[in-house]
């Protein structure tokens, strides 16, 4: 697609565009690993940008928990229920989407794309609640979504964290920056369950993998800095961003409509 950049580069700026969203957004970011790998960076079978992707999003989640948990944005037993929950989901997902006909299995993320997209659209009301502290009950409410979260990040090779964060809000009534600091454990350790998936099947091109990380590490300083002082603009960053992941989307349904819809 770039065959003027040189490779390296478009891994370590392509990941640094996912770090940055996901520590500014904390969901939607990692949606924009694989397309990033397959039509930017140049990887060319789909299977290994899934594993690929999803070790980079690994890495680039924890990274930003780091920074969230020591600004006091993480509710731990929350996130912890979570993350473990979901990846039971993660792993089966994963295995499903090995055996999956790599082209298909693109279209699919294209319509996913879309609906993420659709989901980041709509006008985010503030939530309240009563609950100033995190129970058995509420984390258990909280670990309702995270069987679906995870099996979706694990087939689609994603992160998940659109379907986290309001997940969390709604069950927990904790405010948006701690559901996207929390948010992150489940990011990371679904990826994590992917990656070590598609890793046994030979599917990571690990020299991509750490251009990635290392511009996706980066990238997520800079978007957890700004996320408390954007806090009051969360909508309008949705609404931009989703109109980037619309763009891609078609871009996705257009290169692998073929292989749903042949001639």
């Amino acid at each position: 697609m770039i065959d003027a950049i040189p490779q390296a580069i478009a891994a370590i700026g392509s990941g640094g565009l996912v770090g940055f969203t996901l520590g500014l957004i904390g969901g939607g970011g990692s949606i924009l690993a694989t397309p990033l790998l397959l039509y930017v960076v140049g990887i060319s079978q789909p299977h290994i940008a899934i594993g690929t992707g999803a070790l980079a999003v690994t890495v680039n989640a924890y990274a930003n928990l780091i920074g969230h948990a020591r600004k006091g944005h993480v509710w731990w037993r929350c996130a912890i229920v979570f993350a473990a929950t979901g990846t039971v989901g993660a792993l089966a997902g994963s295995s499903l989407g090995k055996v999956f006909d790599g082209q298909k299995l693109l279209f699919l993320f294209g319509l996913l794309m879309l609906a993420v997209a659709a989901l980041m659209l709509r006008p985010r009301t503030t939530v309240t609640s009563s609950i100033v502290k995190t129970d058995r009950l509420t984390c258990w409410k909280t670990a309702a979504v995270a069987l679906g979260a995870g099996a979706a990040s694990g087939f689609f090779g994603i992160g998940g964290g659109f379907l986290i964060v309001p997940g969390l809000m709604l069950s927990t009534g904790m405010p948006m920056i701690s559901a996207v600091g929390s948010s992150l454990l489940a990011v990371g350790t679904f990826g994590l369950a992917t990656a070590i998936n598609y890793a046994v099947s030979g599917l990571i091109d690990w020299p991509i993998a750490a251009e990635f990380i290392g511009g996706g590490v980066i990238g997520g300083l800079g978007g957890m800095l700004l996320a408390t002082r954007l806090a009051t603009k969360r909508n309008l960053l949705n609404q931009i961003f989703a109109a980037l992941i619309i763009v891609v989307a078609f871009y996705v349904l257009y290169k692998n409509s073929a292989a749903v819809l042949p001639l």
